[in-house]
């Protein structure tokens, strides 16, 4: 049997997983609610296994070019005195920095380049209704679009609405950690040299760090907060909170916050973990952050997308005839993986943003300490072992 798949969500799981199934000989349709590619975005990264998936599908090369370039981060006072300096190649370039450290937007225009011959690209369109038959499943677009595939794969994000049309409405699996973060681009007003700094305060945190050949920057808010109810659609919202939850901080702040409202590719969003029971039901499933988002305090995001188009598309390969079985194999495979990285996503929650000046001189305590102190590295790397937390099967490519 071979799959028209169509999948949902262009941003970097769904065109990741087109790139692979486009090389074990599928068809793949890619729907997409936003009417063009998003540009920007934040700076994501790949660590651990993620690195060798990417060298499996021959993209090394292409997403390097790509990368931001960032040799190191500092953290400062509010003076822009260091205090702590944290270099890319730590820890075999996994540490907080990574070797491979790209924006979202460029990711995504990597995955879909590579895909662009063989993949049928909607924009502006969205799933509203999925009916499983024995033929297939027959999918309704809001567009008026009534079509049957072989396979649907839900990879729209966090707030995926194919979830909510496969398992009912999400409140029930995402579970928040405390805290929100925000992007955007700015100038470099600061003249930084392919490096990053942040400032932090009591419950918040500020940061810039250089894109584009250090002609922009990134600059990146996080803070700690009860729950808040805004609409993740809502960027008005969005950015009254973000300015007023900042008034007042020290720093670069208030020139940052003068960027806020021309700003094309803010995003903002709650650091929450999406966590399922199962992530698919006959012939639909979910991939990324749809199925299982380790929070951006994980740092692992990307890669779980990653290794998981990789694993999903072979298993796919591995059993044409059943799409149910290679759902579930791929689940089977992926799990352990995705709870080890939840875990530490958890972890970090309670570490990010102290609410006390205590919490904060400690935190950087616990920094230094990492950088200088002898045998600092092999604590890191048992505590971040999650990034490896999985036998990464080497799928036969039919040429």
């Amino acid at each position: 049997m071979s799959y028209n798949v169509l999948i949902v969500g262009a941003s970097i799981a769904g065109p990741a997983l087109a790139h692979c199934l486009n090389r074990m000989g599928f068809r793949t349709t890619v729907v997409e609610r936003a009417q063009a590619p998003r540009p920007g975005g934040q700076a994501v990264d790949l660590r651990g296994i993620a690195k060798d998936a990417l060298r499996r599908i021959d993209l090394d090369t292409e997403v390097r070019a790509a990368c931001t370039d960032t040799s190191g981060a500092t953290y400062v006072t509010r003076r822009n005195r260091p205090i702590v300096t944290l270099s890319a190649d730590m820890l075999d370039g996994d540490g907080f920095i990574a070797e491979i450290e790209i924006l979202r937007g460029d990711l995504s225009d990597v995955f879909r380049r590579a895909t662009e011959d063989t993949t049928e690209y909607r924009f502006g369109d969205h799933v509203v209704g999925l009916d499983q038959h024995p033929d297939g499943v027959h999918v309704r677009f809001a567009g008026g679009r009534n079509e049957r595939f072989d396979v649907v794969v839900g990879a729209d994000g966090v707030h995926s609405s194919t979830r909510a049309l496969l398992f009912g409405p999400e409140a029930g699996t995402r579970h928040y950690l405390g805290h929100y973060l925000a992007f955007y681009t700015v100038p470099n007003h600061l003249h930084l040299d392919r490096r990053a700094v942040s400032y932090a305060e009591p419950g918040r945190s500020v940061g810039i760090r250089t894109i584009h050949d250090n002609r922009d920057a990134m600059t990146f808010f996080g803070f700690r907060s009860a729950p808040l109810d805004v609409d993740h659609r809502d960027t008005a919202a969005q950015r009254a909170i973000l300015r007023e939850r900042f008034s007042g901080m020290a720093w670069e702040v208030p020139r940052l916050l003068q960027h806020l409202d021309a700003a094309p590719d803010f995003y903002f969003d709650s650091c929450t973990q999406v966590e399922l029971e199962r992530w698919s039901d006959g012939r639909v499933g979910l991939l990324g952050d749809a199925a299982f988002c380790p929070s951006p305090l994980s740092g692992q995001g990307t890669s779980l997308a990653l290794v998981g188009a990789y694993v999903l598309a072979g298993e796919m390969a591995a059993h044409r005839d059943d799409p149910a079985a290679a759902f579930s194999e791929y689940e089977r495979r992926m799990r352990p993986y995705v709870e080890a990285n939840q875990k530490m996503g958890r972890d970090n929650a309670r570490m990010t943003n102290p609410p006390s000046r205590r919490g904060l001189r400690l935190q950087y305590a616990m920094i230094w300490a990492m950088v200088h102190l002898p045998g600092s590295s092999l604590v890191m790397r048992r505590m971040m072992r999650g990034l490896r937390e999985i036998d990464l099967p080497d799928y036969p490519i039919p040429v």
